[in-house]
């Protein structure tokens, strides 16, 4: 198996169409009670910010044990499913192997997890200074990883807890007024 390339690279605009796209893809062949809302989630979500070419997608489940039910469809649609691959209460599955295309990160309805993604990723669309430092630091690390993974996300980290926090706190604020 070939190593994966670790690659950031400026904003594209057809992320957001690739997005609509896999949203109506998995809207089509997933049965309708057992997904409740698909968010394009990640670096790819956020206008102007360079990313990995991976679309990553959040989908809330009414019910986990029901979508394991639908692994072969997603088997179907280019997926590798990877059961909670690392995170309690989630299921990932990832497309096009070592050249990702996508990500599905899905979670029950009103699992924490949500909220974390969901504020981050609008904290980073409002706040310039920290997306540019965002930006920055994955230049940097895609650079000196070595294509490694785990060194390029643990590069992150930090980061990512620091302002996760932050945006957490910020959301929640925008949420009482």
């Amino acid at each position: 198996m070939t190593q994966r390339t670790i690659k950031v690279v400026p904003y594209n605009p057809v992320w957001v169409k690739a997005f609509e796209l896999e949203k109506q893809l998995l809207q089509s062949s997933i049965k309708h009670n057992i997904i409740d809302k698909i968010h394009h989630i990640g670096s790819t979500s956020v206008l102007g910010l360079s990313a990995k070419p991976i679309i990553d997608i959040l989908l809330e489940t009414n019910d986990l044990a029901k979508l394991d039910k639908y692994a072969n469809r997603f088997e179907d649609l280019g997926y590798k499913v990877m059961g909670e691959y690392g995170i309690q209460g989630r299921r990932f599955y990832l497309k096009g192997g070592n050249n990702r295309t996508h990500h599905i990160h899905a979670f029950e309805v009103g699992d924490t997890n949500i909220m974390r993604h969901l504020a981050f990723r609008d904290y980073l669309k409002v706040f310039d200074e920290v997306r540019m430092q965002y930006e920055a630091l994955k230049l940097h690390l895609a650079k000196t990883c070595h294509n490694d993974i785990n060194i390029y996300c643990d590069g992150k980290y930090a980061f990512i807890q620091e302002h996760e926090a932050k945006a957490l706190i910020w959301k929640k604020e925008q949420n009482a007024n």
